[in-house]
């Protein structure tokens, strides 16, 4: 049986606080992507450069955010979701297996908010698995009309009879987000609720991990100080079990 372990964590761009007390996290959310010990790890709020943070703090990472954070032997993927003043991130997936093809899709619903899909192709055991990793807005109408614009996508890039993986920040605890995808068969975790925002004190799931032709085994949340500080959110971890179709 090949168990299949997906985590998906807003890293807030590895950055903590505002101002002049704010501090990097970068460097800890680093060891703990290694914690999660996840086979493919979806991010948002990636920072591929941000020329300002880079001369305020003295050990800012040389390379892109998605290449530092993967651990030795995972593929990084990233695509840029928003470009700003000073630089620009977006959306990034870590994969321990090889990845076949990726692509970017942009999702901005208005002018005041850059957004987008990531979409990664991984070969799991020699199993076509499609990874979508998305960071969906913070209206609701503008959520409304991604979710369809997602639904869409997948309909014309994946195949009917595929395994996929949505995973991501949604940005809705309600059940927009699980009615919309489930006319693509993608299916939530039955019955289980974990909250992940805010990580100090979360009460809200605004994380969640969708998916199409695997059989879903659990869901798991770590807690405690050090995942308190490094972001905003808690990271969300989901293992499925690959289903093997009989020819």
């Amino acid at each position: 049986m090949t168990v299949l372990r997906v985590a998906t964590y807003n890293i807030h761009k590895g950055v903590q606080g505002i101002g002049p007390i704010r501090r990097l996290e970068i460097h800890n959310l680093g060891h703990a992507v290694e914690q999660l010990d996840a086979d493919i790890v979806c991010l948002q709020e990636v920072r591929k450069v941000h020329r300002r943070e880079a001369q305020y703090f003295a050990h800012w990472p040389e390379v892109p955010q998605a290449d530092f954070l993967a651990p030795e032997g995972y593929t990084a993927v990233y695509r840029t979701n928003a470009r700003t003043k000073h630089g620009e991130h977006g959306n990034a997936m870590l994969s321990r297996w090889p990845v076949v093809s990726h692509q970017h899709e942009d999702m901005s619903d208005h002018r005041f908010e850059q957004r987008g899909l990531l979409h990664s192709e991984v070969a799991v055991d020699g199993v076509s698995v499609h990874v979508v990793v998305v960071h969906l807005g913070l209206i609701k109408a503008s959520r409304v009309r991604q979710l369809a614009q997602l639904v869409r996508f997948i309909e014309r890039e994946v195949p009917a009879s595929a395994a996929v993986i949505v995973a991501g920040d949604f940005n809705d605890w309600g059940a927009t987000v699980r009615g919309a995808l489930a006319h693509a068969g993608l299916l939530a975790f039955d019955g289980d609720r974990l909250p992940t925002f805010p990580s100090r004190m979360p009460v809200l799931q605004l994380d969640h991990v969708y998916a199409r032709g695997l059989k879903p085994l659990g869901l798991q949340v770590p807690h405690g100080r050090i995942w308190a500080r490094m972001s905003d959110h808690l990271p969300l971890i989901a293992e499925f079990e690959m289903v093997r179709k009989v020819p």
